[in-house]
């Protein structure tokens, strides 16, 4: 087995994947899907995807994907036949391939390593798409290097070969340029700035916090657990979003549409006129977020500023799906940041904090970077083997052969 593969299949098993039951969630109904797509950055450039890869997809019996940067399919594209076939694996619009929620596969390991990958068949760590293979690329913003997508192509057939791979990453760059061509455009058909129309900064903190603290002005607030959650999923959508959209990423239940409009009510009463917009609700202010700045150090490659800014997890204790996605995704990145530097001191400064400090895979690398003669290195040795012990996971031992399904 492969050590990209194998790592990933631990990975699988840390956050719970069952290899026999698990399965795509649905994240979006098709009609909701066709609203958030038709907004989403790739929109503009997904008929050069389709038109560079997905008509090869097609004439080979293979489906296109695309999906946003949080691995949610956005667009499946290939003959009727063969979209019937994953269907049967819920390789759908609007269907969540995360890593830590089906398991090993190209799409989601890809945004988990921010890298090209091919995973075949038999490395797949869900039975269920075990007759499929499949090879992604991440699409990245042009100018802040963020994660937009991922282009996936998936099959029966053989799909791991070098020349599909090339092809996935040569699509996965010709969208980026796409991309760089379109902003360059759009900027020289905007308006020039009027420097006496300055937006208002909205400040917000909420790592490791139960609710945001706000600063707008000479005014300093904290917001309601759920106006909260609100304000943390508008401010990252700049383009807005529906009443709908909005709901599905706050509750965790069916609301009614009342709900959510009381709601933006009283939260515009506290921040005041021309904070929130409507049709589609947005923050109609400049943004400072202290999650955002963590982002901005990871793509900046300023790791030891990422580790000093991460208070600990967004909004700990909401339970907002839009929240936890934003929580999870960047614990997750600064997490694989830490995994693959090699600074025990950054790895020593994690653990001591509160929310890596019962994370096995951040102490195991902090054991292997120790020198040996380092006091902090017993202890710790001794807390990977508190960890594994709790975790229920064995020492190290022999390679686990390819027929398991789990590692």
């Amino acid at each position: 087995m492969r050590a990209l593969v194998a790592e990933s299949w631990h990975r699988s098993h840390q956050a719970g994947v069952d290899a026999d039951l698990s399965e795509a969630r649905t994240w979006m109904e098709r009609r909701e899907v066709l609203d958030y797509r038709a907004g989403h950055i790739l929109a503009p450039v997904y008929p050069l995807i389709f038109d560079v890869l997905g008509r090869a997809a097609v004439q080979t019996d293979c489906v296109l994907a695309v999906s946003d940067g949080q691995t949610r399919l956005l667009w499946v594209a290939g003959r009727p036949g063969v979209k019937r076939q994953a269907e049967s694996i819920r390789f759908v619009e609007g269907t969540d391939w995360a890593e830590d929620r089906i398991g090993t596969n190209a799409l989601g390991t890809s945004i988990r390593l921010d890298d090209a990958v091919h995973i075949n068949s038999r490395e797949h760590f869900a039975t269920s798409v075990k007759d499929w293979s499949c090879a992604a690329a991440p699409i990245h913003h042009p100018e802040t290097d963020a994660v937009l997508g991922v282009v996936d192509v998936t099959g029966t057939g053989i799909i791991d070969t070098p020349q599909t791979l090339a092809m996935v990453k040569a699509t996965a760059r010709m969208a980026e340029s796409e991309l760089g061509r379109l902003l360059i455009l759009r900027r020289a058909l905007a308006p020039e700035p009027n420097p006496d129309a300055e937006r208002p900064l909205l400040k917000l903190t909420g790592l490791g916090r139960p609710d945001l603290q706000v600063e707008w002005g000479e005014r300093t607030g904290r917001l309601s657990r759920r106006h909260s959650d609100i304000v943390a999923v508008l401010a990252e959508q700049p383009d807005g979003v529906s009443g709908e959209q909005l709901s599905l990423a706050v509750y965790d239940e069916d609301i009614q549409p009342s709900t959510m409009r009381a709601q933006m009510t009283r939260l515009r009463g506290i921040l005041g006129a021309g904070f929130l917009h409507s049709r589609p609700y947005r923050l109609e202010v400049a943004i400072q977020t202290d999650w955002g700045d963590v982002v901005a150090a990871l793509r900046g490659r300023r790791l030891d500023e990422a580790v000093r800014l991460y208070k600990g997890p967004l909004l700990p204790a909401s339970d907002a799906p839009g929240v936890v996605e934003q929580r999870n995704v960047l614990e997750r990145e600064l997490t694989q940041a830490l995994l693959t530097s090699h600074s025990a001191d950054l790895l020593a400064s994690a653990t001591r904090s509160r929310w890596a400090s019962e994370n096995l895979e951040l102490w195991e690398r902090q054991t292997q970077l120790l020198p040996r003669d380092s006091p902090l290195w017993a202890a710790s040795l001794s807390q990977v083997h508190r960890l594994r012990t709790e975790y229920g996971i064995a020492a190290p031992g022999p390679r686990v052969p390819n027929r398991l399904h789990r590692l």
